[in-house]
């Protein structure tokens, strides 16, 4: 290879690789559609899924109680992981509503997740108690 073709080829391969860094961080800082998900878990207020850090809800009337006075119930999966339920309508709604008959039972729920930072949202397709899904 020549010396003056080496100048060349190095930016060349520095330019890709600007250009895939930038890639990268363009998809970090955007919403990620992770896609079909299937979780096996609890469904339980989000104060206690956080600040009490439980694996599973105290009791099924507790999980009722904080849900009607307004702390938003969330999917506490098998391996730890908290989603968030959330509507893909819009202008969106509050999941509340079409969780609460399940509030403190484990479930199979099937849906979209996303994931924004830290967090993960759920789009539910399908909700069922977990003995249901079984038989």
């Amino acid at each position: 290879m020549k010396p003056a073709t080496l100048p060349c080829l190095r930016s060349s391969i520095v330019a890709v690789v600007l250009a895939l860094a930038a890639s990268c961080a363009s998809l970090l800082r955007s919403p990620a559609h992770a896609g079909a998900t299937t979780i096996h878990g609890y469904v339980l207020d989000s104060a206690c899924a956080y600040i009490k850090n439980l694996d599973k809800p105290v009791s099924k009337q507790c999980a009722i109680d904080c849900a009607q006075a307004g702390s938003p119930l969330v999917i506490l999966a098998d391996d730890g992981t908290i989603y968030l339920p959330i509507s893909s309508a819009m202008p969106a709604v509050g999941m509340n509503s079409r969780l609460l008959e399940f509030a403190g039972d484990r479930v199979v729920v099937t849906g979209q997740s996303y994931r924004k930072g830290g967090s993960l949202a759920l789009v539910i397709d399908k909700i069922e108690h977990e003995a249901r899904a079984k038989s």
